[in-house]
């Protein structure tokens, strides 16, 4: 194809700290931003060229969004994909990734369905309406994860469920529009960034996560893992990019079991917070890449610039308040890290506020510009360290 520029606009639904990343990613590209976002002043203001105040399902803000775009995305799966359908076609406007996609992966029953019905390894689950439904999964799988199928993140809509008489609590807490997964006693958690794009697929370097809480805290590129595991879990990853219909970057979530088996937990059709290591630590950042998919640009390069470490900045206050970060120098006087504040003006408890990344020697012949040594375990100490010495002090 050929590409001109200026670049064209893109519409995205969701202003969030995903838009934020993606308009600075795509700024020196030629490509305007324009979000759609309940927020007058959301996270991705500072960085997009214009913002359209309403809910995602607002269907006179996403016309209005589709008016002024040549293509049109999202950063949030709360977006609704009969809505967009029916704008793209009334528009002439493309989704990527398609709409069909959005409305399979948004309830987490019919995602894994699908998945299984197309060989694609996960965990064991089952529907659940009721307790007695959830009882039985219990007794059947030795435990289980419950979640809601739908809206559920970060950690959100998401309850471990360990014994039977625990099933009408959870229920009471979550609802009984739900579904049960066995729980996997997984050596690691990994994560794929996948990327389609007009000219073919690619993918990052497998890599793993370590969440607390139910919440990602730090994200190790490449993975600490054994070579057949990281060539699995990329082959994994690709069966799901063949899977899935419409250009863009993709967060796949994986499972290693102590036999070294994959299994797919979860699919984000969209940047992943596993994937912001990809800003200092590859060649093409997960964001760019997905503007390129998006728009039928050819993908940039996916390899790994540097062994990267990203851990998040929570919030660490008891209740919902203003905040101001403090320890923010420390941060920024360290030649191996690097900062990503979000621009959320109210931290909440375990809020994800921003997030740093420390990275290792370069790979190939590149300087390493003064920055610490590759090994991981030292990356992932020193990126604690370094978020440890962050603290959220009232404003």
């Amino acid at each position: 194809m050929t590409v001109t520029l200026p670049g064209p606009t893109l519409g995205i639904v969701g202003g969030g700290q995903l838009g934020r990343m993606i308009g600075e990613a795509v700024a020196p590209l030629g490509v305007e931003v324009v979000v759609l976002d309940p927020t007058p002043d959301p996270p991705a203001a500072p960085t997009t060229a214009d913002g359209i105040v309403g809910d995602f399902d607002d269907e006179d803000a996403v016309r209005e969004l589709a008016e002024r775009a040549d293509v049109l995305t999202y950063e949030i799966e709360l977006a609704d994909p009969d809505l967009l359908a029916a704008v793209s076609e009334e528009f002439d406007v493309p989704v990527h990734p398609d709409p069909a996609t959005l409305r399979t992966i948004q309830d987490k029953l019919v995602q894994k369905r699908a998945l299984e019905e197309a060989g694609i390894p996960v965990p064991e689950f089952v529907e659940v309406s009721d307790e007695a439904a959830l009882r039985r999964a219990v007794e059947a799988f030795g435990g289980v994860m419950l979640k809601a199928r739908e809206g559920g993140y970060d950690g959100r809509g998401n309850r471990p469920v360990e014994d039977p008489d625990e099933a009408a609590e959870a229920l009471a807490e979550l609802g009984t529009h739900a579904m049960a997964e066995t729980l996997v006693p997984f050596e690691r958690e990994l994560s794929v960034i996948g990327v389609k794009g007009a000219d073919g697929v690619a993918t990052y370097p497998v890599t793993e996560t370590v969440h607390r809480e139910e919440i990602l805290r730090e994200s190790v590129a490449p993975a600490r893992a054994a070579d057949a595991v990281l060539e699995r879990a990329e082959a994994v990853a690709r069966d799901v990019l063949e899977f899935l219909d419409g250009r863009g970057v993709y967060g796949i979530e994986l499972f290693e079991t102590p036999e070294g088996e994959v299994l797919v937990n979860e699919i984000a059709p969209r940047p992943h917070n596993s994937g912001h290591w990809t800003i200092e630590g590859a060649a093409t950042s997960q964001f760019e890449n997905h503007v390129r998919a998006v728009l039928g640009w050819p993908l940039g390069p996916t390899d790994l610039a540097a062994p990267a470490v990203t851990a998040n900045v929570l919030g660490d206050v008891p209740e919902p308040e203003p905040a101001t970060l403090s320890g923010v120098e420390t941060v920024l006087s360290a030649a191996d890290a690097d900062l990503h504040w979000y621009g959320k003006r109210e931290a909440r408890p375990l809020r994800k506020m921003g997030h740093l990344t420390v990275t290792g020697e370069e790979t190939g012949d590149r300087s390493t510009g003064g920055r610490a040594g590759g090994d991981r375990e030292e990356l992932v100490a020193r990126a604690r360290d370094l978020r440890d010495g962050l603290t959220f002090t009232e404003g």
